[in-house]
């Protein structure tokens, strides 16, 4: 038989599991501010269901009140936790009044009338309220839901609906009486499914928090440790998506490769310090010559790539003289201990030639990379594109 003591122990059980959960969770990722929340809304649920079972210690009809509130604020901390997820600005003053009133409607209808089904009726909107925001918040942010969200989002329309639907079935005094000790078995059944979909509730913010991690994982895989930007394997990523997006529209677009003159004997002369400091510098100062499109990548020692889509050599060869402008002024502000900056540029397009293979543009680049090196450095060269065929010696060909 479904007893009360048996669901609250059932809850007690569920809620303090899935708080220690989220405790591992919240140290080995102490950034990830969400978490805190959900740890927050996992134990103050495990304190409000293990209140519950103090019956004869207390005044019960106290104890009441005080649990369903721990009950309710452990959904709004759910809320909370959401809005961290996503970024959106927390504010208590939601939680503090929805709690609040809560607590009122109960001790009203504890203490001056006496109605569980109005306790029961309450107590549900209470709970109603948080989930119906959680949804909204899940929903408006679409275009990053994952699995776990969607079962989020799936769970709070089920607690809507369960929530409502205990409280109308309690109104309508349907299944039989109800007591502060006991319900009867319908209401019994309807908590026991409340309980189950709180904690799937739960384990979807669980899978919206693993697959955050992972993405945060799976990026820092793809960036430079130094500086920040890009490292080889994104590039090359980069520059195969482009290739193949060039293969099929036909449209162009450019690499820049570029070289830090000198480098070796800041190593040598600064000590390795100094040059990693260089490369952090340079890595600065040349985002800020870069349209928001384009993307800086650090391919090894002090050569970086700039791959820049949808672009022409023209516009390469334009982004290139950014570059050694802001390069040159920098360098001319030094003094004392600063070490000026000067760099080599070879600017290379995308040709049909190139195709598919993004190491052939590279290796353009590198040839307009060698030429301006050959120049005198602090310069750039363009990496011109072979002449197309005319259409007779095509056609013969």
């Amino acid at each position: 038989m479904l007893s009360v003591p048996t669901l609250w122990t059932v809850s007690v059980t569920n809620f303090f599991a899935l708080g220690l959960v989220w405790v591992y969770v919240l140290r080995c990722y102490p950034k990830f501010e969400a978490a805190r929340f959900w740890t927050a809304a996992a134990f103050a649920a495990t304190a409000g269901a293990a209140a519950s079972m103090l019956r004869g210690v207390v005044d019960f009809r106290l104890l009441l009140i005080g649990c369903n509130a721990l009950l309710i604020f452990a959904c709004w901390f759910v809320v909370m936790g959401v809005q961290r997820f996503y970024n959106v600005p927390i504010s208590w003053r939601a939680p503090a009044l929805g709690t609040g009133l809560t607590c009122i409607g109960l001790a009203y209808f504890q203490f001056v009338q006496d109605d569980m089904p109005m306790r029961i009726a309450i107590y549900s909107l209470g709970q109603i309220v948080p989930a119906a925001i959680t949804l909204h918040l899940v929903m408006m942010r679409r275009e990053d839901q994952n699995p776990g969200a969607r079962l989020a989002a799936i769970c709070s329309v089920l607690l809507i609906i369960a929530y409502a639907a205990r409280s109308a079935l309690a109104l309508l005094q349907v299944g039989g009486d109800l007591s502060i000790v006991d319900f009867n078995g319908l209401q019994a059944a309807r908590i026991l499914i409340v309980i189950f979909l709180s904690m799937a509730w739960n384990f979807g913010f669980l899978l919206m928090a693993i697959d955050r991690l992972r993405n945060e994982v799976a990026d820092l895989a793809l960036l430079d440790d130094l500086t920040g930007v890009g490292n080889r394997r994104h590039l090359l990523q980069r520059l195969t998506e482009e290739c193949a997006r060039s293969v099929r529209s036909g449209e162009p677009f450019a690499l820049l490769v570029i070289d830090l003159d000198g480098f070796k004997g800041i190593n040598d002369t600064h000590g390795h310090a100094a040059g990693d400091a260089c490369l952090q510098h340079f890595s600065l100062m040349a985002q800020t010559r870069l349209r928001p499109a384009d993307m800086l990548a650090r391919s090894g020692g002090d050569e970086f790539c700039i791959v820049l889509p949808s672009s022409t050599l023209g516009e390469g060869a334009m982004i290139a003289r950014r570059v050694l402008e802001v390069c040159r002024a920098d360098a001319a502000e030094c003094s004392g201990k600063e070490i000026p900056i000067a760099v080599s540029i070879g600017v290379a397009q995308w040709t049909m030639e190139i195709g598919a293979y993004p190491d052939r543009l590279i290796a353009a680049a590198d040839r307009a990379l060698y030429e301006a090196k050959k120049r005198g450095r602090d310069g750039y060269a363009i990496s011109e594109p072979a002449p197309s065929l005319v259409p007779e010696i095509a056609e013969h060909a």
